[in-house]
């Protein structure tokens, strides 16, 4: 799921903008007033769109920006002089006087997006860890000298035996190694 944070100095105006954003069918998970509340917040959370000013009590955007895992964008919203005394270009800014739609409008593409990234994420096949690997390896290597194997023969006998008994390709690997 993905999170709205909402992260400016005065409540008053983290308030009017939570409550843009919830009118237009959104929900904000987290109104927070210093970054280190925001960042709080965000290790609660697999993904988010953090909408902020450029500067809170404890800290300037860009350093609450860099402390951000991946699955997480960030809209600024400053005035044309702050953005140009601090703004990078990492971060998508509205500047200042907003417009209601403008801020609904990106943080709509930026969840559409991070949707679409996450989901992409979750079908790529996890990687093996090199102790994993490790084992697979060994295996292999034990095939191809106790039944002449080559390494691919040796790769799909694992991937044969691991389909026909229900077990991951590691698991297998060490069944073989348990058998020699």
């Amino acid at each position: 799921m993905v999170n709205i944070i909402v992260v400016f100095p005065k409540k008053e105006v983290a308030l009017k903008i939570k409550n843009i954003l919830t009118r237009n069918g959104f929900e904000v998970t987290a109104v927070c007033l210093t970054g280190a509340r925001a960042m709080q917040a965000v290790e609660q959370m697999e993904a988010g769109v953090i909408v902020s000013g450029i500067r809170f009590v404890d800290m300037v955007y860009h350093e609450l920006y860099a402390r951000l895992p991946d699955n997480f964008e960030m809209i600024v919203v400053a005035n044309n002089q702050q953005w140009q005394e601090y703004g990078e270009d990492d971060v998508i800014f509205l500047p200042l006087p907003m417009k209601a739609f403008d801020l609904v409008d990106t943080v709509e593409d930026m969840m559409s997006d991070l949707n679409r990234k996450m989901k992409r994420n979750r079908s790529k096949p996890k990687g093996r860890s090199a102790g994993e690997q490790g084992v697979s390896n060994r295996a292999k290597i034990l095939l191809m000298s106790s039944n002449g194997f080559t390494e691919d023969e040796a790769h799909r006998y694992l991937q044969k035996q691991s389909m026909d008994s229900g077990t991951n390709l590691v698991e297998t690997a060490y069944m073989v190694l348990d058998m020699f």
